[in-house]
């Protein structure tokens, strides 16, 4: 299997240093000379975007003026971009003023106070924005720190009115103040998925690189009973009475209305043989009074591998749909997904993403521990403005998961789903590692139907009489 360019752009180290104004009460001699007010204490942020991706927000603390060197910086994480060749490609394609090669611009928005809004007005004042110009295409091959340290924002530009928010903080000129933050880029190659047909089609994954595409594994969508569940076998731990993960998690629940249970996918590769399984364990039942499946009472899939015969469980995935409220644009489908130990069948997973998509345009799942990158890889702290950009400190929970894990493609509701996959190239050792995400990329996109309105009908490709015709 051969990957696919991406490079990941990672932002962080990020904080504000502002000049003190006047001392004063305009005190002499030794009473109160040097004694300068903080032109502001309100909290800062900072909106970080590259070229036309979605902003990211993050918090810059406020340091004294007279702080100096790498003592100043955080040492947190701030924003990441995942770009992959093909977006690289298509913006070096396009004409620039002038002759010259267009560059990645990332831009950073400065703002004093607290993040959110109010009447769709932004709540935050503007300090100064920053516009670090990137070169994607040469951090393909090797990382490359594009800036590394302080930066003067609130400049006045030419053709532009200077920045009114200095005379809105004590008097001082928001041109004065300073952002410090290290802008790093790095190559990451994924492997890349992509479904031929909805996942209850039982259809084939293929493998894409570039414009090639060659099939990789098949799929085969069935609805069982619980009853049909429990018949499988799976590793059992003798120290708990036999009971197994498939028991634990999918027995039969006496629920009042209605329920979705019993779909499962399994994954098999070109010779035929299963290499993962994901099997919904826990029904999609409708909490009472509602029509809805509530974060409460989610319903629950396991991830399952082979291993020496047996499905032993891999992940576990819980569902549900969350309520929008005013503003949010509409109900999301919220996940949670853990990664189990292995070996144990103790119930405790270790969870790894946590998040929602949008039910009515789709989004993406992901599994991307970039913000809880423990260790620096050089010689320079985490924290240092000279640092390698890496950011974060501590132990380590997730055993082998590390940075951009895998994503997703979820469309919404009513539209056809044909997901693609990306799996970050130091998570898949093997054709089976690959089978894994893929089958976790399937439940997910079928908990977008399980999670959908009772009130709805479910398409007939989801019905059990429609799954045994497709066996």
């Amino acid at each position: 299997m051969d990957p696919c360019p991406f490079v990941r752009v990672l932002v962080g180290n990020l904080a504000v240093k502002m000049p003190a104004a006047a001392p004063r009460g305009g005190g002499t001699g030794g009473s109160s000379s040097g004694a300068g007010v903080h032109p502001t204490t309100a909290p800062c942020y900072c909106r970080i975007r590259l070229n036309k991706l979605p902003y990211q927000t993050a918090s810059a603390p406020l340091l004294p003026p007279a702080e100096e060197g790498p003592a100043s910086c955080t040492g947190a994480f701030a924003a990441a971009f995942h770009v992959s060749k093909a977006d690289l490609d298509r913006a070096a394609a396009k004409p620039a003023l002038f002759g010259a090669r267009r560059t990645a611009r990332l831009k950073v928005a400065v703002y004093a106070g607290r993040r959110g809004s109010t009447c769709g007005v932004s709540s935050g004042r503007l300090l100064g924005k920053v516009v670090v110009p990137l070169d994607l295409r040469a951090a393909a091959a090797k990382p490359v720190v594009f800036h590394s340290g302080w930066v003067a924002i609130g400049k006045r530009r030419a053709g532009r009115k200077p920045a009114a928010a200095g005379a809105a903080f004590g008097g001082a000129a928001a041109g004065h103040a300073q952002l410090n933050l290290t802008v790093r880029a790095e190559p990451d190659p994924r492997f890349v998925f992509e479904f031929d047909g909805e996942p209850e089609c039982s259809p084939q994954v293929l493998q894409v690189q570039g414009r090639m595409r060659q099939p990789m594994f098949t799929c085969k969508f069935s609805c069982r009973s619980n009853s049909d569940l429990r018949s499988r076998s799976v590793q059992s731990d003798p120290g708990n009475g036999g009971r197994n993960w498939l028991a634990k998690f999918g027995s039969e629940r006496e629920r009042a209305g209605k329920e979705r249970k019993g779909w499962s996918v399994t994954v098999h590769d070109l010779s035929g043989s299963p290499v993962a399984l994901a099997s919904m364990v826990t029904p999609f039942v409708a909490s009472p009074g509602t029509d809805r499946v509530s974060r409460s009472n989610p319903g629950g899939w396991l991830i399952l591998r082979p291993v020496d015969g047996t499905w032993t469980p891999w992940g576990r995935l819980e569902c549900w749909r969350e309520r929008g409220g005013a503003g949010a644009g509409g109900d999301s489908l919220g996940y949670r997904f853990e990664l189990v130990p292995d070996h144990t069948n103790s119930g405790v997973g270790v969870c790894v993403a946590e998040s929602g998509v949008p039910v009515s345009k789709g989004g993406r799942f992901a599994i991307d521990l970039t913000a809880a990158q423990p260790f620096g890889r050089s010689g320079s702290p985490g924290c240092s403005p000279r640092g390698s950009g890496d950011f974060g400190h501590g132990l380590w929970p997730f055993g082998s998961f590390r940075g951009f894990v895998m994503s997703a493609a979820v469309q919404g509701e009513g539209r056809c789903s044909k997901p693609t996959v990306e799996v970050g190239v130091a998570h898949v050792g093997c054709a089976e590692d690959a089978a894994a995400f893929v089958a976790l990329a399937a439940a997910v996109d079928l908990s977008m139907d399980a999670c959908r309105l009772f009130s709805c009908k479910l398409r007939r490709e989801l019905s059990a009489s429609r799954a045994e015709l497709l066996r």
